[in-house]
């Protein structure tokens, strides 16, 4: 609460924009030092919470909708993991483990925060590229499938999840492709005067964050 209440303080999201890029900055490099990566890993879930917090806090637009949104964003994204985790049949055979914090049903509770985040910023850019709802939802879904693809090889070299095959199958990415499309379509419909500044720089820094992370 006091980092919510630090924020309403500042009142900007330029302010917010350059705490998020420092945190990621040093994520990286944490990451990257042998020496500090175990840290970090540990830190993870603390880190997807603490971004979530700091962009849902800058919507433009908080009302009844908004919370369910995230509601049920939330609780979709959880959901479809355990379903995945549990039978196999969604994403493929894949299991977490216990590095990104407290699970329930073998699922990291963090992981719903985790599609909340990707839905929101993508849906967020897709508005800003088309006016048709659902060519909007088309580009998100393909920026989700996208950014999952460069995180996916640092989460299994992170330990955040693992595969039961060494290639991650390409169900996965349909999958991922066809849930962003129906979450995001939902968010546009429940909520479509929806904004927020900082979620474009969000998704920019994430994408940069995984893309540098596979590269470097």
């Amino acid at each position: 609460m006091s980092i919510l209440k630090s924020l309403n303080s500042w009142g900007n999201p330029q302010n917010a924009f350059y705490l998020l890029l420092a945190i990621y900055i040093a994520g990286f490099i944490g990451l990257r030092a042998s020496t500090t990566q175990a840290i970090f890993q540990a830190l993870t879930p603390l880190n997807l919470l603490l971004t979530g917090m700091i962009l849902f806090h800058f919507e433009t637009s908080k009302n009844k909708y908004y919370a369910i949104f995230l509601i049920i964003s939330f609780i979709f994204g959880f959901g479809i993991e355990v379903i995945g985790v549990k039978t196999g049949y969604v994403f493929g055979d894949y299991q977490y483990s216990e590095v990104l914090g407290l699970q329930l049903l073998s699922v990291p509770l963090i992981i719903g925060v985790n599609w909340a985040i990707l839905i929101y910023c993508s849906g967020i850019l897709a508005k800003k590229m088309s006016e048709n709802i659902f060519i909007q939802a088309l580009i998100a879904a393909l920026i989700m499938t996208l950014l999952d693809y460069f995180i996916e090889p640092v989460a299994v070299a992170l330990n955040f999840w693992q595969w039961e095959d060494t290639s991650i199958p390409l169900r996965n990415y349909l999958a991922w492709f066809v849930f962003s499309y129906i979450m995001v379509l939902f968010y546009f419909k429940i909520h479509p005067n929806s904004n927020n500044p900082l979620a474009v720089r969000l998704l920019l820094i994430l994408l940069s964050f995984f893309v540098l992370l596979n590269f470097i």
